[in-house]
């Protein structure tokens, strides 16, 4: 009995720091957005403090970063689509020849560090000028979701019974009628978890879009380093641009957490 109560204050230990390191950033990042901004930075940091909005007021009214976030959502929403585009019918012949160069193609792509494909693609861009623009930054970030959305959906086509396909062969359906019409209706939890997947890593994504993007097409998560300077960072409206970029994939993955997580066991239990 005594071994048992200290094994279950041990765990509740253990989960209390995890939940600690995990929350206390977010938790502090929110406090400080609505902080004045002399109180942002101060040590010891203020509990207690009267919520302003000055900081979401600076952010959007003088620094156009509304703009900013909507070349974002383009940009990721964008990208996510090319990568389920390509990606799904990649994962459905992976699968179904039973193939793994590819895949391994896809995640060494995945992998490799993003400077290694920059300088390539600044001046193959350039060239054909379309370094500034939306559609840069969109194939660009294909390489982030195009492995994501494979992986994510190998498990669930490898899962559909050769049966069942074979027989819509034998029907005569051809393999776009097979796909979508027999496979995606078993694999819709899949391409759920990689459409998620694969927006949140775009839109978190910083070094394309960095180099990349130009005035008008500035992603969000680009434009809150503006607020870092040499001698002055303007802690308050970074905090509440932190916030806003956070928002987005926060509030996808509460409205279908659940069937992110189904997926997700699903994936892993079909794997």
């Amino acid at each position: 009995m005594v071994r048992r109560r200290f094994l279950k204050v041990a765990d509740a230990f253990q989960l209390a720091v995890v939940l600690i390191v995990l929350v206390l950033p977010i938790a502090w990042t929110f406090l400080s957005a609505f902080k004045p901004r002399t109180e942002v930075a101060a040590i010891p940091p203020r509990l207690l403090f009267t919520p302003t909005l000055d900081n979401f007021v600076e952010l959007f009214d003088r620094n156009d970063f509304l703009e900013y976030t909507l070349n974002s959502l383009i940009v990721a929403i964008g990208s996510t689509s090319l990568g389920l585009v390509l990606g799904i019918p990649a994962a459905f012949a992976i699968a179904w020849h039973k193939m793994s160069w590819p895949a391994t193609a896809t995640l060494f792509a995945r992998m490799a560090p993003g400077t290694l494909f920059l300088l390539p693609w600044l001046l193959m861009f350039s060239k054909i000028g379309l370094v500034g623009g939306y559609w840069v930054l969109i194939l660009t970030h294909a390489v982030i979701t195009l492995p994501i959305v494979i992986w994510v959906l190998l498990p669930y086509f490898d899962a559909v019974p050769r049966e069942l396909i074979e027989s819509a062969q034998i029907d005569g359906a051809r393999q776009d009628q097979i796909l979508t019409r027999v496979v995606l209706p078993v694999a819709t939890s899949g391409v759920v978890v990689a459409a998620i997947l694969s927006f949140i890593f775009s839109w978190n994504y910083f070094l394309f879009a960095l180099v990349l993007s130009g005035i008008e097409t500035k992603t969000a998560i680009v434009a809150s380093f503006n607020f870092i300077g040499e001698g002055v960072t303007n802690w308050g409206a970074l905090m509440a641009a932190a916030v806003v970029i956070a928002l987005p994939p926060l509030i996808l993955t509460l409205v279908i957490q659940r069937r992110l997580v189904s997926g997700l066991a699903a994936g892993a239990v079909k794997g």
